[in-house]
């Protein structure tokens, strides 16, 4: 939208000069993901790994809303959101891939409720925010990204026990 010099309001979808500004951002166009789609994944992962289908399923609808091509804005990938500092570690090669993405991240789990002895609420949180902040503080840090994230997972988890 621009005003031109007579006060006349002009609106394009395709700007033809500087003068137009944004005026109304239009939301993305939601799209509805199955949340059954990885299930076999999801349940080898489990398996293999020791970690609670449920919880699985939880931190990936917490993470990435069961989009394998979702990018955070601070450049987590995949399903679980596996950051890519931390691909050689988990010996992940293809992060969108959602066999990889899934055991990879199910692996860093399983390694975080080791480390806070089976605590799943310092586990959470060290998924999200990192140990290095969860061992800083000794609980939850006092990040409110974090405090919602794992009341969020805890929610989701809550909800997939109760799914047959």
């Amino acid at each position: 939208m621009y005003r031109d010099p007579n006060g006349v309001m002009h609106f394009t979808n395709t700007p033809t000069s500087r003068e137009y500004r944004v005026f109304i951002r239009s939301a993305p166009a939601y799209r509805f993901r199955s949340t059954t789609r990885y299930d076999d994944i999801i349940a080898d992962a489990a398996h293999r790994h020791g970690v609670d289908f449920s919880l699985l399923k939880a931190v990936i609808q917490a993470e990435s809303g069961f989009n394998h091509r979702a990018i955070s804005r601070k450049g987590a990938q995949g399903l679980m959101q596996i950051m890519p500092e931390n691909f050689a570690f988990l010996n992940l090669q293809d992060p969108f891939d959602p066999q990889q993405n899934i055991m990879a991240g199910a692996h860093y789990l399983r390694m975080l409720i080791n480390r806070y002895k089976g605590q799943l609420v310092l586990s959470l949180a060290a998924y999200n925010a990192g140990p290095t902040a969860v061992d800083r503080y000794q609980r939850i840090p006092p990040i409110p990204e974090t405090q919602d994230y794992v009341e969020k997972v805890l929610r989701f988890y809550r909800h997939y026990q109760k799914q047959p």
